[in-house]
């Protein structure tokens, strides 16, 4: 019997330096499959927590795009960047005795008007989609790029240090923030609202929902040993309905079946059959449950 492919969630602790494709990349080599995908991206310069789809647990990718973050960041308060952090080209700065007049009261203030449901437009460098194109192509083609502004969540954010030089102040801070918030805008709206201008300068991503980059592993250790089962992954995520063996299999042939929906809260449901492998995810339809997504029978939960 052939051996199967690998399937799972990776998630790869990203290095400075490479883009999330470079990674997406790697593990294609090291787990012998193209079937790779990624559940967002991270820019060149940051590193952190990439969560990678792999094989048929590419599937479950939808269901983790949207989970919430942490980021660490620093950023440099005292020059703006047409990229909105340190990969860019500086296109104005503050004059020195601002900066260094600008007082923790003040800075608090302004991180506090940032906190909350905000209305964001993202940097002209993101990889939102313009009429099909990648905002940053445009952007990197000298073409105007406008981005319209949207509400997202930021829950956390701390200054955890304030670090004064002679001609910018260094704050590092941690966000916990919705999927879709930039963390460059942060630095651009918070360097904005002070009057001198800021950009990021270092970015890590520590956590996506409830996965931690301190259980990542590092790019030269990828292996399909390091795999997250799907069973586990949707666990994670969403409720979990167990299920017999008749039920698995009408639900992976595409039938409704009824009296198990009050098994679980919610809308959708991770099904898990006796053996501990995922079925699929399952949405009420009226007093019925029906899979929206199914996984291949065989594989380990």
């Amino acid at each position: 019997m052939p051996p199967r492919d690998p399937s799972g969630v990776l998630l790869v602790d990203k290095p400075g330096g490479m883009t999330s494709h470079d990674v997406v990349s790697r593990a294609r080599r090291a787990l012998g499959t193209r079937k790779i995908g990624h559940a967002g991206t991270l820019d060149p310069m940051a590193t952190g927590l990439l969560l990678l789809g792999v094989g048929p647990a590419t599937r479950l990718l939808t269901y983790l795009v949207g989970l919430d973050k942490t980021y660490e960041a620093t950023i440099r308060l005292g020059a703006t960047t047409d990229s909105d952090d340190a990969d860019g080209v500086v296109t104005a700065t503050a004059d020195h005795a601002d900066v260094a007049s600008l007082e923790r009261d003040r800075i608090a203030a302004s991180v506090a008007r940032l906190t909350g449901s905000i209305s964001q437009v993202p940097s002209t460098v993101s990889a939102i989609k313009v009429n099909g194109r990648r905002a940053y192509d445009l952007a990197r083609a000298g073409e105007e790029v406008e981005l319209r502004a949207r509400e997202v969540v930021v829950s956390r954010f701390d200054v955890l240090a304030v670090r004064p030089s002679p001609d910018h102040l260094d704050l590092d801070v941690v966000v916990d923030c919705s999927s879709g918030t930039y963390i460059r805008a942060l630095a651009r709206d918070l360097g904005h609202d002070l009057g001198v201008g800021g950009h990021l300068t270092a970015l890590r991503r520590t956590r996506v929902g409830v996965f931690a980059v301190s259980d990542a592993c590092a790019i030269e250790d990828i292996s399909a040993s390091r795999l997250l089962a799907p069973a586990r992954v949707a666990a994670s995520v969403l409720p979990v309905l167990d299920v017999d063996d008749d039920h698995a299999r009408d639900l992976r042939h595409g039938k409704r079946v009824a009296g198990i929906g009050a098994r679980f809260e919610g809308e959708r449901a991770a099904a898990v059959d006796p053996a501990g492998a995922l079925v699929g995810i399952v949405e009420r339809r009226g007093a019925e449950v029906k899979s929206v997504m199914n996984m291949p029978e065989g594989l380990e939960g």
